[in-house]
């Protein structure tokens, strides 16, 4: 049987949010739109309950919260909901790095072929930014700086709350793609400097299709967001269309059980991943990044290319070379290349990635790349 280590990429649906989930799909199945009967209000009040239990993982207030089909919508709408408000208080300078996922990257892209000026800051080989250069990017007309919290391919951890610090002056919106850690690693995220969280149902034991935009408040004022999609003016007319009910009331379930089991996560995934790296280092592993995510496991083994040991573990162990979100063809990392890390370097890394749940076949891994060297 093969063993799952690719939980970067999706996670499998926990029972009791699978159950949840049924029961939305198939007894109580009302539109949260319908206001008329039983159906549609229990519906409605689903909903309120979930957007409560995603608020409370960062310290939001759940009139904050809205709901959206994953991070990558919740992303773009972060990015380009600002255009209209840039337009009119012409600013048009956004800052950014070059680890981002494409979903931060491409909008980003679309943005500066649009006249806008992004700045990307660098990282190091440690795969963390410089906040120095973040400091020195800052300028009048800075409109965003959006980064990630935890890189889905490293898992290095960025300097959120250094970051916050920095922007203490300045008026920047402050966008943090949050899929990696949102009910893992959510400390930080708390911090209310940060203006805008996105976060995924599906890298946390939910169903796929549902996500979030977190967007704070600064005082009484909101966020300038203009929707991307008209018609029905759901979600406070940011994101129209019918609620997905019974995904929406999962994800709400899988952040309650993440708020309540964090702390034993963070133990259990440290715990096997310094299992895994100590029976690694015999063959010369080298770990990619610093200061990293307990659940994320990035190294590359000299003379050992990551495609070749992709094909060994077939069968065995599921585990990944790159992003999920981009793989309809390999090509190298963008995120390994931007720390600046030698081709072979790059070409051999295999990431591996953990559960509180998930065996680690740590022996079955070492003998398979022994095979290849």
């Amino acid at each position: 049987m093969t063993t799952y280590l690719d939980f970067c990429a999706t996670t499998p649906v926990s029972k009791p949010v699978a159950e949840l989930v049924h029961q939305f799909m198939r007894e109580e199945f009302g539109n949260a739109g319908s206001r008329t009967h039983e159906f549609g209000l229990n519906a409605k009040r689903a909903v309120e309950v979930a957007r409560e239990q995603v608020a409370r993982v960062v310290e939001a207030d759940k009139s904050e919260v809205i709901f959206t089909s994953g991070a990558t919508e919740s992303n773009n709408i972060a990015i380009l909901g600002l255009v209209d408000f840039a337009a009119e208080s012409d600013k048009k300078h956004i800052i950014s790095s070059r680890i981002e996922h494409k979903a931060v990257i491409e909008p980003l892209e679309h943005l500066e072929s649009k006249g806008f000026e992004i700045t990307y800051i660098s990282v190091g080989e440690n795969g963390l930014i410089d906040t120095d250069e973040l400091k020195l990017a800052l300028r009048h007309d800075t409109l965003l700086v959006t980064l990630m919290h935890v890189n889905n391919e490293t898992g290095c951890i960025q300097p959120i709350k250094e970051i916050c610090e920095l922007l203490s002056d300045h008026d920047a919106y402050f966008h943090v793609d949050a899929a990696q850690s949102y009910g893992k690693l959510s400390e930080e995220l708390k911090n209310s400097r940060i203006d805008m969280i996105s976060a995924s149902g599906h890298k946390l034991y939910a169903p796929k299709g549902v996500g979030a935009l977190v967007t704070r408040r600064r005082g009484f004022t909101k966020i300038p967001l203009k929707p991307l999609m008209y018609g029905g003016g759901q979600e406070k007319g940011l994101r129209p269309g019918t609620l997905a009910v019974p995904l929406i009331a999962g994800f709400g379930l899988a952040c309650e059980i993440a708020y309540d089991e964090a702390k034993d996560w963070l133990k259990q995934t440290a715990f096997k991943k310094n299992v895994l790296k100590a029976e690694l280092s015999e063959l010369g592993a080298i770990e990619n990044g610093e200061n990293t995510s307990p659940y994320i496991l990035n190294f590359s083994i000299p003379g050992i290319n990551s495609e070749a040991a992709m094909v060994s573990f077939k069968g065995l162990i599921a585990v990944s070379n790159g992003s999920a979100c981009t793989a309809s063809s390999y090509k190298p990392s963008h995120v390994l290349t931007a720390m600046n890390l030698g081709h072979e370097r790059i070409m051999g890394a295999i990431r591996l990635s953990l559960s509180p749940n998930s065996d680690i076949p740590g022996g079955d891994i070492v003998a398979a790349l022994k095979r290849l060297i």
